[in-house]
């Protein structure tokens, strides 16, 4: 039973009904994004802007994995193992003798080549990298990575 403090002809009881079912779906979302592939962590935010910036943040990854769950319905591999799969995707730094050297990915392994177009994802064929370091606070100072 839901209370409200509507009148009938304000909202309809089917109204509120399908409006309590909705906030049940976008706590559903909340929970999912938090334990889901993209793992977004527990943040405690005391500004308001931060605060609306992080659920901006939940609310796109869970827009993404709905996406990619809808694209690789006809799969047998979750999300998940879709996302752990294209884990295995590198960049190949092609250096021939007496000529300047590129970046590339290379053929994709079949799995990963069927989850690609599915999601409508088509990857370049070069890149041009700035070498720039990054490094990232999962990776110590010695293992900088070179983009």
């Amino acid at each position: 039973m839901l209370k409200t403090d509507l009148t009938p002809a304000q909202a309809p009881k089917e109204l509120v009904q399908d409006r309590y079912k909705a906030l049940a779906s976008v706590e559903r979302a909340f929970r999912s994004c938090k334990t889901v592939p993209l793992a977004m962590r527990p943040i405690f935010l005391r500004l308001e802007d931060r605060t609306r910036a992080h659920a901006c943040v939940v609310m796109l990854a869970y827009q993404i994995i709905r996406y990619l769950a809808s694209c690789w319905s006809a799969f047998d591999s979750t999300v998940a193992e879709g996302l752990q799969a294209l884990t295995t995707l590198g960049l190949v730094d092609v250096a021939p003798p007496n000529a300047p050297s590129s970046h590339c990915i290379p053929t994709p392994r079949d799995a990963i080549a069927r989850l690609l177009p599915s999601a409508d994802i088509k990857l370049p064929k070069a890149f041009s990298l700035s070498g720039t370091h990054v490094s990232t606070k999962k990776k110590r100072q010695s293992e900088r990575l070179s983009l």
